[in-house]
């Protein structure tokens, strides 16, 4: 990290981020072409969970090249003065591997996270939805913390 000044180095600094992020931005890379894609998420313990269609890019993408790279960011404020602009913020960049979930109990669970990520009880979900509901599992390499102002 170029701007160490500004590099959140506290365990639970970093996952405060994570919990007050409302988007994770899910990347993935083929042939050298990135493909980015912003998403609703839940979090327990060095692990991210996603929702998804069943099929689509981003289900093709991991099962040819599982390595992903994960973004998320919150508490911007554009901050001028009169001969300088900043944004402050606090965010949270990481690598990991993805892996689609096939466990019906995990694939609960983990709608249960992102359900509770966003302040909603959990509810029982009907068969139909978690037979249509691919769940991708983000296992956690590494992360780092940056905040500017916060």
């Amino acid at each position: 990290m170029r701007r160490t000044d500004r590099e959140i180095r506290d365990p639970e600094a970093i996952e405060s981020v994570i919990r007050g992020a409302d988007v994770c931005r899910l990347a993935f890379s083929e042939a050298g072409i990135p493909y980015l894609v912003p998403l609703c998420f839940g979090y327990r313990k060095g692990v991210l969970y996603f929702h998804s269609a069943l099929e689509g890019r981003k289900l093709d993408l991991i099962k040819r090249k599982p390595k992903v790279c994960f973004e998320m960011d919150m508490d911007h404020v554009l901050v001028r003065t009169a001969d300088r602009c900043t944004m402050h913020y606090r965010s949270v960049i990481g690598f990991g591997k993805a892996a689609l979930v096939e466990d019906a109990v995990e694939k609960q669970e983990a709608l249960d996270l992102i359900m509770h990520h966003y302040h909603q009880e959990p509810f029982a979900y009907p068969v139909a939805t978690l037979e249509r509901t691919a769940i991708i599992r983000v296992e956690i390499d590494e992360m780092t913390g940056k905040a500017n102002g916060c």
